[in-house]
């Protein structure tokens, strides 16, 4: 498995904006999808965006299209979300994953996952 460290959450007003990173270690981040998700208080998990190992092709739900920007840089294996135009229901925590296998990153079983930032979004 790699290590996932996520980074760069916090409260932002609404229209803002935010840029989540995700520091790997342990293994070859390149050779892994890497992907982020959602979690709000009291609801499932949700797919975000899902990026594959050489950044040549992106995913993403279509809750975020538009608005949100997943990218990696394997040279210094850190992934990115840059997120745009927030709103008030996207205030949730977010995490990182990675994965041998997209697949298991579209249904949210990914075998590493980043321990979670916070992202809170006020009206």
């Amino acid at each position: 498995q790699v290590q996932l460290v996520e980074s760069g959450g916090g409260l932002v007003q609404t229209g803002g904006s935010l840029r989540l990173s995700c520091a790997a270690s342990g293994r070859t981040f390149s050779n892994y999808a890497m992907g982020w998700f959602r979690q709000a208080p009291g609801k499932e998990r949700e797919f975000l965006a899902a990026i594959i190992r050489g950044g040549g092709h992106t995913l993403y739900a279509d809750s975020v299209k538009g608005r949100f920007f997943i990218s990696r840089d394997n040279t210094r294996n850190m992934g990115y979300l840059q997120m745009n135009s927030l709103k008030p229901e996207d205030t949730a925590v977010y995490y990182c994953a990675a994965d041998q296998s997209l697949h298991n990153l579209l249904v949210i079983t990914p075998d590493s996952w980043g321990q979670g930032t916070q992202v809170t979004v006020s009206s």
